[in-house]
């Protein structure tokens, strides 16, 4: 790797060269732009939504949620308002679980200090509860036509290559000043939120992060520097992630009487106060499992090993080893719950899929 990724590079580019850039993909995006359902109109509540929704999560993944948690909970009101329940059953499957209670946080703030309207201004936005600069410059651009940029991994993608900077983007400092950059030659009004779609959709569409660019289709192929130079795969510069811790776990699905046995998680810690599948640490043996839910007065008629599973979070991931036993006796220890609760009520995260789909089709 270059030295320039020991320390930020000086080179700067010109207002110019930034300012050059938004009318070629202001037509580009008004051409390109996809019909997405949180771009029908210009409703903050959806926008603000939509912008959660995609953290760390794909568009196609989003779009059905998307449609679902609108139909339930149409309005900030609805949001601040519904159980803690009925919120993360709503927001199964799509993991990062916090983003779903800093949502209804935020909206309880939104009632209460704004009388049920998102702020119009960056500041305020990047108060509420879950809400960072990308989402608070996205809601501000989008929704009220204000100066302000959001700049994400995308956007700092396409900034690097556009300019043939080396500064490192897994740095703070970086995505700082590029804010900054972007920001002191941002329209305002309909061009606003126009332009941040389209640095969004550059990003996903053309300049991809993984295979080869889309250089040919891009409306800034004529002046980009990583184009003109064929750096596109050398650019941007970003230092490596620290390494993920591993841990190892023995999954048990507690079976009596067709109910499943699922525990309340801490009130804090990785998925804090959700409902989950008991487990031991390390992968045991199905003599060990045996032996362990005898002493806790289980009585297990079998015990079954079955899949096995993985899953990541930012800094750890989970590996899992499934152990399948039906018990005569059900423990007070545990909460027993039949398929229709599980399926209408009770919301599991996303790293039990397996085995919630392993109850679901085998013990109903």
């Amino acid at each position: 790797m270059k030295n320039s990724m020991k320390k930020q590079t000086q080179i700067t580019p010109s207002s110019e060269v930034l300012r050059h850039m938004i009318n070629p993909l202001l037509t580009w995006h008004r051409a390109n732009r996809r019909p997405l359902p949180w771009r029908k109109d210009k409703n903050p509540y959806r926008i603000w939504l939509s912008e959660i929704m995609l953290q760390q999560t794909r568009i196609e993944a989003v779009i059905p949620y998307y449609h679902r948690f609108l139909s339930e909970l149409p309005t900030v009101e609805a949001l601040a308002s519904v159980s803690d329940e009925k919120l993360m059953k709503l927001w199964e499957g799509l993991g990062y679980y916090s983003r779903a209670r800093n949502l209804k946080k935020a909206a309880i703030s939104v009632i209460t200090e704004y009388g049920g309207a998102l702020p119009r201004d960056f500041g305020s936005l990047r108060d509420l509860a879950g809400i960072g600069d990308y989402t608070a410059g996205a809601i501000a651009s989008i929704a009220y036509g204000l100066p302000e940029p959001a700049v994400d991994g995308n956007v700092l993608r396409v900034i690097m290559r556009l300019t043939g900077r080396e500064d490192d983007i897994a740095l703070a400092a970086t995505k700082k000043k590029v804010t900054e950059e972007l920001r002191a030659v941002y329209p305002s009004g309909e061009e606003a939120g126009l332009l941040t779609e389209g640095l969004m959709e550059l990003g996903e569409q053309i300049c991809l992060p993984n295979g080869v660019p889309k250089c040919e289709d891009c409306p800034w192929k004529d002046f980009c520097v990583a184009n003109r130079d064929g750096r596109q795969q050398e650019l941007p510069q970003k230092s490596p992630k620290k390494s993920r811790r591993s841990e190892d776990y023995t999954v048990l699905l507690l079976i009596h009487n067709g109910r499943l046995a699922l525990r309340k998680r801490p009130e804090e810690g990785l998925l804090r106060g959700m409902w989950e599948l008991p487990s031991l640490a390390g992968h045991q043996s199905c003599a060990e499992i045996r032996s362990f839910l005898e002493e806790k007065g289980l009585a297990p008629r079998s015990v079954v090993a079955r899949e096995k599973a993985t899953h990541i979070f930012t800094h750890v991931e989970w590996h899992m080893i499934g152990m399948i036993a039906e018990c005569d006796i059900p423990s007070e220890d545990y909460f027993w719950f039949d398929k229709e609760a599980l399926e209408q009520d009770v919301a599991l995260p996303t790293a039990f899929r397996v085995y919630r789909k392993l109850f679901l089709t085998s013990f109903s």
